[in-house]
């Protein structure tokens, strides 16, 4: 049997514990890592792997990184996707024989690690927790542990959604079960996502007052999520906040897929903020105003009232330039507050914490008053909602230097006068520094010796030190050695004994002192949480309904206005960042005007024209006026939407393979799934990534799909003009097209948007911008000319669901001199339940059937 050493012991049992973390296991001034943690953390943190002996089994691979500088390479890791334990010494090493007693403090995951170069504070960075409801229904709760900031909703879908749920809000890791993590196993891992498994039983009730206001159906996700904070920080959790249950019916749903194709937040080029709405938008003066910002475009509102709200606020702020230009000053002094509550609650915050708090809380006042003599009555109730944390405020101005050190066991963290012991114990010390400043002067008038000091270290303290180039001069009767070096010698009086113990128990003491007291008012500040986080809340409204403003302003966007209908009046809309990032005076502006009874636009037009940039920039002017921002146009008039999906671009998903035309479907049945009469759906070019007749079969099939069965405000564009014939068949749809011209043979891109369908589609003259031979260029037109004359004979639509009686359907015989493969066909079309089956059943059949005529 083989028997490790004691610490080893002591080791493996804690390592026992924490099977899928590192753990980083303090020995002295490292952390220590053992046996495979420490081959796979040596290979990942390129440092040097070594050994150690480890009892009977021998020497045992070891690797180790000093604890001051344990921060990056503990980042690393968790960057990875992996966990990192951190077990601490929980006795001095002085007071006890034996093996020191070590526990874990703290485990930091991907979605819980709070600091670092790599935590972008103007981002929540949130985890998530998933629990079942039913088949097809699941709670999802996620909380950013650094702002306490806490949201459960309800996701339906199958576990594609969920992951969808997950990736829309950057998170790294998800809480769920054993049978969870098996069903998004393969999808979270290639999304890197970290699935993390916790019980919800095991959650202790003193917490509970967390979700108490939500519906109980969604408690389960925030029981799991709040119980693996607890397993995992094993410290106060004070600053988490009551969840927030997000109603669908309270907000636009904009799923994953849609914000990427918008690039709401995250560019698709290069994945970074510019050229994204929230790039546009982002004025905001504090960490907090930008993750509120974000927020917000994800979670656009969907209760009239509540925008209009939003709107009017807007508009106050416009009218009062200089108040605005006050307010954003005074915005400038607050620091994070969120991450300053956190930290308080968690125990971590330092002394400049406590001094940026103070900082940020003594702007308040005047935020609260400038807001209140404003005279405008929205602004006005905004100031009667803002609490300055007055208490808070007093204590830390009493109590906390102006500029105190990083870390508060370095002394100068508390203020003069505020605690009367501390300050005899600092009087001492000073008269001390004083006493012996004067010693040296009279030593060096007494020797002669102009370079004798008074030094100090923490082995010998204090001494006078004499170069031996100068020894003769001094009286060495009055002296006593206490260290030789090459090139001086030290020596200690009677006197300067007794100063050294009364200024070192004073220093000693004194730091003791501050230590405690700065502990005692960062308790204080604990207390005062929930009110420091309900300001934080305000000011950062405040913050973004400023940037509204100032944009608004800046651009020249106009106020929107609501509908109860579906009728949508966009006159003149702009591209607000492809404005922003051409010459405003070069972007040519469109209008688009949905009405009830003509709801559908198909729109045609040459690529390159801009049919992709029209119809983002009217899914962004909704998302705009529905966050409570001014949009980019001369008037808008607009419904309330519930939903936008959008399915534009062509990428493949090459991890998890799938083809960009299933990427298409998969997009495609998410929005006919789960679209309603008052969603806004973008369909752009259906159908291009397989053949023509199957291309256009599905863009036809889904059209008189959403127009027939969902009745959504529909934008779709095609390259199939054939398509353009059904405005004869569907009465809600309407055909527009993007106009461009030929000059001397070249193609000119108008990039307006007019009525009717697109005469061609001028697919080789932008061959030809791009460069391609001229020779291939002329093959070209010779073909498509033949390809032109060919199909002139050839029927252009197919029929539509309610032409199918095309087919001689109620015919009991079959019609004379059929083929038996078309009889077979008829047959099949008379058993088809068609009230009963979904755009994609019915293609699938098509597909069939047709496969038989061949």
């Amino acid at each position: 049997m083989t028997t490790h050493t004691p610490m080893m012991q002591q080791y493996l049992q804690i390592k026992s514990q924490y099977e899928d973390a590192f753990l980083f296991f303090r020995l002295g001034d490292f952390y220590e890592m053992f046996f495979t943690d420490a081959t796979e953390a040596s290979h990942i943190l390129e440092i040097t792997l070594t050994s150690r002996e480890g009892g009977a089994s021998g020497r045992i691979p070891m690797c180790g990184v000093p604890y001051h500088s344990a921060q990056g390479y503990i980042e690393t890791l968790v960057g990875k996707g992996y966990k990192v334990a951190i077990c601490e010494q929980t006795e001095d090493p002085r007071n006890v024989k034996g093996i020191v007693k070590r526990e874990v403090v703290k485990v930091i995951t991907p979605g819980t690690i709070t600091e670092g170069k790599n935590i972008d504070s103007n981002s929540n960075h949130f985890i998530g927790s998933f629990d079942r409801i039913s088949e097809n229904l699941c709670a999802f709760a996620y909380v950013d542990l650094a702002t306490g900031e806490g949201t459960v909703e309800h996701i339906q879908g199958d576990e594609s959604a969920l992951a969808a749920a997950v990736e829309s809000l950057g998170m790294k890791e998800a809480v769920v079960d054993e049978q969870m993590q098996l069903m998004l196993g393969d999808i979270s891992h290639n999304k890197g996502i970290v699935l993390s498994i916790c019980d919800r039983d095991l959650y202790k009730p003193h917490g509970r007052e967390l979700f108490e206001e939500i519906p109980e159906m969604a408690a389960g996700a925030c029981e799991r999520l709040v119980a693996y904070l607890q397993q995992t920080q094993k410290t106060s959790l004070e600053h988490l906040q009551p969840f927030n249950f997000l109603a669908r019916e309270a907000k636009l749903t904009i799923d994953a897929n849609s914000m990427r194709n918008l690039e709401l937040v995250q560019s698709i080029r290069s994945g970074g903020k510019e050229g994204t709405l929230f790039w546009l938008l982002d004025e905001t003066n504090t960490a907090m105003g930008a993750r509120k910002l974000k927020t917000w475009i994800r979670q656009p509102l969907a209760d009239r009232l509540e925008i209009e709200h939003r709107l009017n606020t807007v508009s106050e702020l416009i009218d009062a330039y200089f108040l605005r230009d006050d307010l954003k000053t005074a915005l400038r002094e607050v620091y994070d507050l969120e991450r300053l509550a956190g930290r308080i609650s968690m125990g971590s915050a330092s002394a400049r914490d406590l001094a940026q708090l103070r900082n940020s809380l003594r702007s308040i006042p005047d935020v609260k008053q400038q807001l209140a003599e404003s005279g405008k009555p929205n602004l006005v109730e905004f100031s009667k909602r803002i609490d300055p944390c007055g208490d808070q405020c007093a204590i830390l101005e009493t109590s906390i230097a102006e500029a105190p050190p990083l870390s508060a066991k370095e002394g100068g963290v508390i203020k003069d006068g505020y605690n009367e012991k501390l300050d005899t114990y600092r009087d001492a010390s000073r008269n001390g520094k004083l006493w012996l400043a004067e010693l040296e002067q009279k030593e060096r008038q007494k020797t002669g010796i102009k370079g004798l000091k008074i030094g100090y270290n923490r082995i010998f303290g204090y001494f006078i030190e004499i170069t031996k180039s100068n020894l003769h001069l001094a009286d060495l009767t009055r002296y006593e050695r206490k260290q030789t070096l090459a090139n001086a010698e030290r020596y200690i009086t009677p006197e300067l004994k007794e100063k050294e113990e009364l200024i070192l128990s004073a220093e000693s003491e004194s730091l003791d002192l501050e230590y405690t007291l700065f502990a005692e008012v960062r308790e204080q500040m604990k207390q005062g949480i929930e009110h420091i986080q309900q300001l934080a809340s305000m000011l950062s409204e405040l913050d973004v309904l400023l940037a509204f403003a100032e944009i608004s302003e800046s651009q020249n966007y106009v106020k929107p206005i609501f509908t109860e209908d579906k009728a949508l009046d966009i006159r003149n809309g702009r591209h607000p960042v492809v404005e922003k990032m051409m010459d405003h005076s070069l972007y040519v502006p469109n209008s688009c005007k949905l009405a009830n009874d003509a709801n559908m636009l198909l729109i045609t037009g040459p690529n390159m024209s801009g049919k992709s940039t029209y119809m983002r920039q009217v899914a962004l002017t909704v998302i705009m006026a529905q966050i409570g921002c001014y949009v980019p146009c001369e008037f808008a008039s607009l419904p309330i939407t519930d939903q936008i999906f959008t399915r534009i671009g062509a990428a493949d998903d090459l991890a998890s393979g799938q083809s960009t035309f299933m990427m298409e479907m998969l997009e495609s049945q998410q929005a006919i799934a789960h679209a309603t009469d008052r969603s806004l759906l973008l369909f752009d070019e259906i159908g291009r990534g397989t053949s023509t007749y199957d291309g256009m079969s599905l863009a036809q099939a889904m059209m008189e799909y959403i127009h027939d069965e969902i009745g959504a405000n529909t934008l779709f564009s095609t390259h199939y003009h054939e398509l353009t014939a059904l405005d004869e068949q569907l009465d809600r749809l309407m055909n527009v097209h993007v106009a461009a011209m030929e000059q001397e043979g070249k193609v000119v891109f108008l990039h307006k948007v007019m009525a009717g369908p697109a005469d061609k589609s001028y697919g080789i003259h932008v061959a030809e911008l791009a460069g391609l031979p001229s020779e291939l260029l002329q093959r070209a037109r010779e073909l498509l000319e033949g390809f032109e004359n060919q199909k002139t004979s050839e029927k252009k639509l197919l029929p539509s669901s309610e032409q199918i009686s095309f087919f001689d359907l109620q015919s009991e015989e079959p019609v004379a001199e059929q083929p038996a493969e078309e009889i077979e066909i008829l047959e099949n079309l008379k058993a088809i339940d068609l009230t009963n089956t979904t755009p994609l059943q019915g293609l699938q059949l098509l597909f069939e059937l047709k496969a038989k005529l061949k």
